[in-house]
């Protein structure tokens, strides 16, 4: 899987010019590709800027070598790279599983292109067998718990391994929607965007236009979407 992992990133960063201002993604697909923009960087003289998703990405363009910018201090962001949770037909996604995924919604907003990366395993006829994370302020996030307990969405509060809350780089809790599938979801985009105490969800819908798909045996699939 790793290997998987590794040639989808090394394909994705073949999209990154010199000169571009690049928004880096989060989790462990993505940091393929950040790896091998660092060895760009180093090796063949590649001039970029990045914009990063997390913290965590933050961390790891730094020890490569690239050069970064906050999101407010650049005008656009030429290209992004991410990965993804799930991929349905219509290029639809859920995003989330790293708990970034409100940075990475901004980062992709203000981004003239989108890409995500993923291994096959990730392409669905419908979302939802991956958790839906929904990520929602402290302050009565209880309340929005039972908001979508009684809507049937089966909720659960992310912790981690020592059963505390996790807690985003915005500083705000996920709750992970176990719905199994999704059917409709920009009708459920819709109802969360309305939902006060929602900061944001991972439903990532008409938003990529390019998936690249890696498989077991080495082949590489570039899905296209013309929005």
């Amino acid at each position: 899987m790793e290997n998987i992992k590794k040639i989808v990133g090394i394909e994705a960063a073949k999209f990154v010019k010199d000169g571009m201002i690049v928004g880096l993604g989060t989790g462990s697909t993505a940091a393929f590709f950040v790896e091998e923009l660092g060895r760009r960087v180093a090796q063949e003289n590649l001039q970029i800027t990045g914009v990063t998703t997390s913290s965590v990405t933050s961390e790891q363009a730094k020890r490569l070598g690239i050069a970064l910018k906050d999101i407010d201090d650049v005008a656009y962001i030429d290209l992004t790279v991410d990965g993804a949770d799930e991929v349905d037909l219509d290029l639809n996604g859920i995003k989330g599983g790293g708990a970034a995924l409100l940075m990475e919604k901004i980062v992709a907003t203000y981004s003239k292109d989108y890409i995500w990366i993923a291994d096959d395993s990730k392409m669905v006829k419908h979302l939802g067998a991956f958790p839906l994370p929904v990520e929602v302020v402290t302050f009565g996030s209880g309340q929005v718990f039972r908001l979508f307990e009684t809507l049937g969405f089966n909720p659960r509060l992310r912790v981690d391994a020592n059963d505390v809350a996790v807690v985003t780089d915005m500083g705000n809790y996920i709750i992970d929607l176990h719905m199994k599938e999704i059917k409709e979801p920009q009708r459920l985009a819709k109802l969360l965007d309305e939902t006060v105490g929602v900061v944001e969800h991972g439903l990532f819908n008409d938003m990529v236009k390019t998936v690249i798909v890696g498989s077991a045996d080495g082949n590489v699939k570039i899905i296209t979407n013309n929005l």
